[in-house]
């Protein structure tokens, strides 16, 4: 098959953003791919995942992942089938997930790359709760916030992909679970799945309300926003809560820096402690966090949502803004046709 190449479409960063991102943000390529040379294949891409930290990717500045460079390919994880295979690992119809950025087919040597087992759950629920947020919501309670039984757990932003998994692995693991999320949909869905209590930030006192649903204080909290929620769960924490920073974001499109939590002092009053993490840490242990939730899902302990968008590469500009205006409930994902 030497010199067969492959047409796809894919989103390119044109420029940096200050605050959200939009059209100028983002250039529509169509490029050709070569045929996969040996130890390569080539993949269809069918789901592409819609993340919050996409955003801060986007910045030049020094992080956990260097940021998105002028002219690459957005950074995404995605799901396929490979279509050729010249590697000894992965085979032409495998169904695999990775990092294969914003596009219709991608070229890998296999790193980062796993197949995946489509009669296990559909291919976005590898997006999602068998997904990078899945296994954040896993390792931030059981390791990180060092989850136990009886524990008081309130979790922020909790109707997205990591708070839903967040709230339901710890209400099995035998905890009392205080959601928060924006309007009566997503609280309602909340208290559906499990969750002791739903409070709406939309149309609720934060403080007050987690006041009342945890008079004695809370053993963790699972942060998703920052901001003033933060505050409001650092002023309700009980002796030794662990405050669990996954991330923030009600801040990530702030153009200037946001001011730092006020509530701070807490932490010493309560001999608690916040610490934040970073899912790639844990790589060496992914399969321990998909197998877990994999047997929820499984025995109907975890429900799994996903929003799916459909529109293709083209749509993703518009498909990422829909994460910071709360159009997701669960996983967002954008169906490429």
């Amino acid at each position: 098959m030497s010199g067969v190449t492959t047409t796809t479409q894919q989103i390119t960063l044109a420029q940096r953003p200050t605050g959200l991102p939009d059209d100028s943000t983002w250039s529509l390529d169509t490029v050709e791919l070569p045929d996969p040379e040996d130890g390569q294949f080539l993949v269809r891409i069918d789901h592409i995942s819609l993340d919050p930290a996409m955003r801060g990717w986007l910045n030049d500045v020094r992080s956990y992942v260097p940021p998105v460079q002028i002219g690459a390919v957005m950074r995404a994880g995605a799901t396929g089938r490979v279509v050729t295979s010249r590697h000894p690992d992965f085979a032409e119809g495998d169904a695999v997930t990775g990092t294969f950025g914003v596009t219709e087919y991608a070229i890998s040597d296999g790193t980062g790359v796993s197949r995946i087992d489509l009669d296990v759950a559909d291919a976005p629920t590898w997006l999602g709760a068998l997904g990078m947020p899945g296994i954040t919501a896993y390792f931030g309670l059981t390791d990180v916030g060092e989850l136990h039984e009886g524990d008081t757990v309130v979790i922020s932003a909790a109707a997205g992909a990591v708070g839903s998994v967040a709230g339901q692995i710890a209400k099995a693991r035998g905890c009392r679970v205080i959601g928060i999320a924006g309007g009566p949909e997503k609280t309602a869905w909340l208290r559906e799945i499990g969750f002791d209590e739903a409070i709406d930030y939309k149309n609720e006192n934060v403080f007050k309300r987690l006041r009342a649903v945890a008079p004695d204080g809370i053993d963790i909290y699972f942060d998703n926003v920052g901001g003033d929620i933060l505050d409001a769960a650092l002023a309700n924490l009980r002796r030794g809560a662990r405050v669990v920073i996954c991330g923030a974001i009600s801040q990530y499109n702030a153009e200037s820096l946001p001011p730092g939590p006020s509530r701070y002092m807490s932490l010493l009053v309560f001999r608690a402690r916040m610490q934040g993490f970073v899912v790639f840490d844990y790589e060496d242990r992914y399969p321990e966090a998909i197998d877990a939730i994999g047997a929820m899902i499984t025995e109907g302990s975890l429900q799994a949502r996903e929003t799916v968008v459909d529109g293709g590469v083209a749509a993703f500009g518009d498909t990422l803004l829909g994460l910071f205006r709360g159009d997701n409930t669960g996983k967002l994902v954008l169906r490429v046709d």
